[in-house]
């Protein structure tokens, strides 16, 4: 038996019959069954609000899904550190299958928006328990060549999912989004469980933090609701805005208060005074605040000043979408070479800056160029969600790898949450002080933000696309600026070799 730690969790039996191979093809589905998740609804959204008359609450179909896997992400990484990763997985799919069942069978969209949070909930453990799980079994060395089969399955669901949402809703119904989640799950349940058969919990009593994970959970999700519905078009002085981000700061601060004083927080906030962890979060958090508010802008943009139909707009997100995969492959490529990870994360950074300020001048009718500035934008992106997951591995010991895993998904998923939320408040307010009289009368912008590219207001004359456009160009350019704040935390990022063959946990074939 190959002890990972001291104080490990885990403990892997390395038998001749358990391959990596074996073990990436179940981890593999795993992160094919959430990637999907977040591409295949969107496209379905509109006949979803049409059966369910509630297209004032369609947003949260998406909003209730991120809020809830992005408050469950951490905790599941401290989970599988005490528990291990089979049994942690095996109830984070669980989870997000009954609820997938459930809101096939939602007959109104409440209920389907509870259903959706309680999916997110769910579906949170997935990616960070499966990337906790990849760094048990591969070394830091060699995570680099798996990078590959990880980006093709990003892109496999970045272009199937919206085709596979758009056909079933066509040609079945919005409730086939849900059920094909199922058989996925179901063989990923079924492999993963038989490939990490030999993962098994290392007798150390842990204590869990309940106290912490409840302070947690009720107070991120306070501020994210209250971010949401700004971005929906909420006014900031709203009671019960003000209600909800006040309550949300406060028990947070309350949380970190009490993390700082129990022996085993559910958070280790300790983490974030290594200098490689802290900034590969924040990198982390930078990349994605980018990716989400792109992926939402972009399409709104399109729709507004060039007049483009919702599924046209959403078509021209490919370059952008196929591209990320297409940088982290190239990242992990480069570091399974080189055992480096820092140039490609700089790189990407400062790429992904450049990028975006090119992109908020470059005209949207310009389809060819729109083109080229969102492949370099997600070229930028991708170079550094490996190589900052990978760097946060290598900064902490194993038996810490599934908090810290799971701490560099969760400032993923929160900077996704937060950029889409500031960043069409921002629009919201620019288009309000751009546009002429005779425009805002006929332009309901709260309508447009909150059911994002469902719904699309074409063009309503020279004088409205002119003020749209310095409206999308001034909100581009704040993200830009934004996005520079990565590099120049990167360049203090301090380099070490990455961890080798001698700490792979299951043998390679």
């Amino acid at each position: 038996m190959l002890k990972m730690s001291d104080n490990s969790t885990l403990a892997a039996t390395a038998r001749p019959t358990i391959s990596v191979r074996f073990v990436m093809t179940g981890l593999l589905l795993v992160i094919l069954l959430a990637a999907v998740e977040q591409t295949i609804v969107a496209v379905s959204l509109p006949a979803i609000a049409a059966e369910l008359h509630g297209m004032n609450l369609v947003a949260w179909v998406v909003a209730a899904y991120l809020i809830g896997a992005t408050v469950a992400t951490p905790i599941y990484g401290k989970l599988s550190d005490i528990y291990g990763r089979k049994a942690t997985m095996t109830s984070a799919i669980s989870l997000f299958l009954l609820a997938s069942v459930a809101c096939a069978l939602a007959q109104t969209m409440p209920q389907l928006i509870a259903f959706r949070l309680l999916q997110g909930l769910g579906g949170g453990g997935l990616i960070s328990v499966a990337q906790a799980t990849i760094a048990d079994v591969i070394s830091l060395r060699d995570r680099g060549k798996y990078q590959a089969y990880i980006s093709a399955v990003w892109l496999v669901a970045s272009t199937g999912g919206p085709v596979a949402g758009g056909y079933l809703t066509q040609h079945l119904s919005w409730h086939w989004i849900f059920w094909v989640n199922l058989p996925i799950g179901i063989v990923a349940l079924i492999v993963m469980r038989s490939s990490l058969r030999h993962l098994s919990i290392n007798p150390v009593m842990h204590s869990i933090d309940y106290i912490g994970a409840i302070l947690f959970a009720s107070g991120i999700s306070s501020v994210l609701i209250a971010l949401t519905r700004i971005g929906q078009g909420a006014p900031v002085r709203d009671s019960r805005i003000i209600f909800l981000l006040t309550g949300g700061v406060l028990t947070v601060t309350v949380f970190i208060w009490h993390a700082r004083r129990v022996s085993e927080p559910i958070i280790p906030l300790r983490m974030f005074r290594n200098r490689t962890v802290f900034i590969c979060c924040v990198a982390q958090f930078l990349g994605y605040f980018q990716m989400l508010s792109m992926l939402v802008l972009i399409p709104l943009r399109l729709q507004m000043v060039s007049g483009v139909a919702p599924e046209i707009a959403s078509f021209r997100l490919l370059p952008l979408t196929l591209a990320v995969p297409c940088g982290a492959f190239v990242a992990g490529r480069l570091m399974s070479v080189t055992g480096r990870y820092k140039p490609s994360q700089l790189g990407g950074a400062v790429i992904v800056t450049l990028a975006a300020t090119g992109l908020a001048f470059v005209d949207p009718e310009r389809i060819a160029y729109m083109a080229v500035a969102m492949v370099i934008l997600g070229l930028g992106i991708g170079l550094q969600f490996p190589t900052s997951m990978v760097a946060t591995q290598n900064a902490v010991p194993r038996s810490q790898t599934g908090a810290a895993t799971a701490l560099a998904s969760f400032s993923r998923m929160l900077g996704g949450a937060i950029g889409v939320s500031v960043l069409t408040s921002l629009l919201i307010a620019f288009l309000r002080n751009l546009m002429p009289p005779v425009a805002t009368g006929t332009v309901d912008v709260n309508t447009m933000l909150s059911t994002f590219h469902s719904i699309g207001l074409g063009t309503n004359g020279a004088v409205l696309r002119d003020a749209a456009e310095i409206a999308f160009r001034n909100v581009f350019v704040i993200g830009a600026a934004v996005s520079l704040i990565s590099p120049l935390l990167i360049l203090r990022v301090p380099e070490h070799q990455l961890r080798g063959n001698a700490e792979t946990a299951v043998p390679a074939e």
